[in-house]
């Protein structure tokens, strides 16, 4: 038997195939309609693995979307979710940083994965990979290539924490021939103190693990660790967490 999780973020939708260990992944893009693509996922899963409904015996969803997924047995909040996906990856995780397409969380958790406190940045997209993605579209670059970009250069400050005065500072740095290369590290630094501002927030111990999608930039993840002046864990990948956790959640319902 197996257990499936999906989690519906604003820009993507990850499913886990779980049955003790990741069987399966997916990532697809959420699209207008988080229902859609959470079916849409749960059903590539299957036929990746070849194996019907019926041998699954639990499906939790989670994230942005999940109160869309009317195929569900159970939905659980992100914070739960990733704390635990988490939890199961490293288990000297205490300490979890969180920036997904539309927020930034952070979450304690203790020794089995439950959570113990977290703080959440949903009020405003600075930090998060919306303004990552804004930021970049300013530049005429793919977000693929921003620590590319980045790299060797100095950073510019960008001081606003609204997206659309920060788009605006964009603009005028920009317009003064500010390099692309100086602002694209500015944006970096930008998010990672954001990033930083909310760890302050929590009581930190032992490990930190970064996930989302914004996790995937290794400069951020350089930035941030240079901020707090400690090594950062991140998964092989990023986005997958949150489903996972709730994946192990359905699998250990007895």
């Amino acid at each position: 038997m197996f257990s499936v999780g999906i989690d519906s973020g604003s820009v993507a939708t990850k499913g886990i195939l779980f049955n003790g260990k990741i069987v399966e992944k997916i990532t697809i893009p959420t699209g207008w309609s988080p229902r859609k693509a959470s079916e849409e996922a749960f059903k590539i899963l299957l036929e990746k693995a070849g194996i019907e409904r019926k041998d699954v015996k639990k499906i939790i969803g989670t994230g942005y979307g999940r109160i869309s997924m009317d195929f569900v047995d159970k939905t659980v909040t992100e914070i739960t979710c990733h704390a635990k996906g988490v939890h199961f990856l490293n288990n000297d995780i205490r300490t979890v940083i969180d920036i997904g397409g539309q927020d930034s969380k952070v979450i304690s958790l203790d020794e089995n994965g439950n959570v113990l406190d977290f703080l959440m940045n949903d009020k405003c997209a600075a930090g998060t990979g919306r303004f990552l993605q804004v930021m970049i579209n300013l530049l005429g670059e793919e977000i693929e290539k921003l620590d590319k970009l980045a790299s060797n250069a100095k950073p510019e400050s960008i001081t606003s924490m609204c997206t659309v005065f920060a788009e605006s500072e964009v603009v005028s740095l920009l317009a003064n021939g500010t390099s692309k290369e100086s602002i694209a590290a500015g944006i970096i630094q930008s998010i990672a103190n954001r990033a930083t501002a909310l760890l302050d927030k929590i009581n930190i111990s032992n490990e930190i693990a970064f996930t989302g999608g914004v996790a995937k930039s290794k400069a951020i993840k350089k930035a941030i660790e240079e901020k707090i002046k400690k090594p950062i864990y991140i998964a092989d990948d990023t986005q997958i967490v949150g489903a996972l956790g709730a994946a192990v959640l359905g699998w250990n319902i007895k």
